[in-house]
């Protein structure tokens, strides 16, 4: 159990994820697993986010939910580290972000562990089959495409990576990391194929922030308060 030094709890701050037990939690991502609580998800949502249509309601939860996930990749490439939890013990509570409602993450500080080297891809596996099932469960709550809840989640990494090849310290081991999640052996779970691979091209990270990559709408411009992303593809 590794302690978190100021510059990481300052990183999971910036992605809304918070160390401190919350006020009132609203659910958990063990919740998110169950379907008789799934099935209402849309619901509160769309109560949260006041979002035009369920889809941009459960969109956006997606991309919260992204955040927690591109901080596990940005952890292990930076740090060698993962947050290894329970699943109850990740809670989502209502915050208040430039002007708009929304949810913050609460984990556990102490559920963080280092990871050796020879377990590196079975990991990355594993975070990856965590986001599949999540992805599986959001879609029973509304019609809205696999990709566009992966790209939801894309977008982070492909910006914590541009940072990290730009880091000599980092750089190496983030190029590692990007290996792996290109070859289609991690995917093999769930998948005949990279969705990273498919996202990217193959192209560094460096190359495409800033350019537009995603294929899908994250449906942002749906949710009051905000504005649809510089590169939508549907402008």
């Amino acid at each position: 159990m590794p302690a978190l030094t100021y510059d990481q709890l300052r990183m999971l701050n910036s992605y809304s994820i918070f160390t401190e037990n919350p006020d009132k939690p609203l659910f958990t991502l063990e919740n998110l697993h169950k379907d008789f609580f799934i099935k209402d998800f849309r619901n509160l949502m769309m109560g949260i986010t006041q979002a035009g249509t369920e889809a941009a309601a459960v969109s956006h939860f997606g991309r919260r939910y992204g955040m927690f996930m591109a901080m596990q990749f940005y952890m292990l490439a930076a740090y060698d580290e993962i947050w290894d939890g329970n699943k109850r013990d990740v809670r989502y509570s209502l915050v208040h972000e430039y002007g708009v409602n929304t949810l913050g993450t609460f984990i556990t500080a102490t559920d963080f562990r280092y990871v050796e080297d020879n377990e590196r891809e079975r990991v990355i596996s594993s975070l990856l089959f965590q986001i599949h099932q999540i992805i599986n469960q959001l879609r029973k709550t509304t019609t809205i495409s696999p990709l566009t809840l992966w790209e939801n989640i894309f977008g982070y990494m492909l910006w914590n990576y541009s940072e990290l090849l730009q880091n000599p310290l980092l750089a190496d081991r983030a190029f590692e990391d990007l290996e792996i999640l290109e070859d289609t052996k991690v995917w093999a779970s769930f998948s005949n194929k990279s969705w990273f691979y498919q996202y990217t091209g193959g192209k560094s990270p460096v190359d495409l922030v800033g350019k537009p990559v995603r294929k899908s709408c994250c449906f942002s411009k749906d949710i009051p308060g905000l504005i649809a992303c510089e590169f939508c593809p549907v402008k």
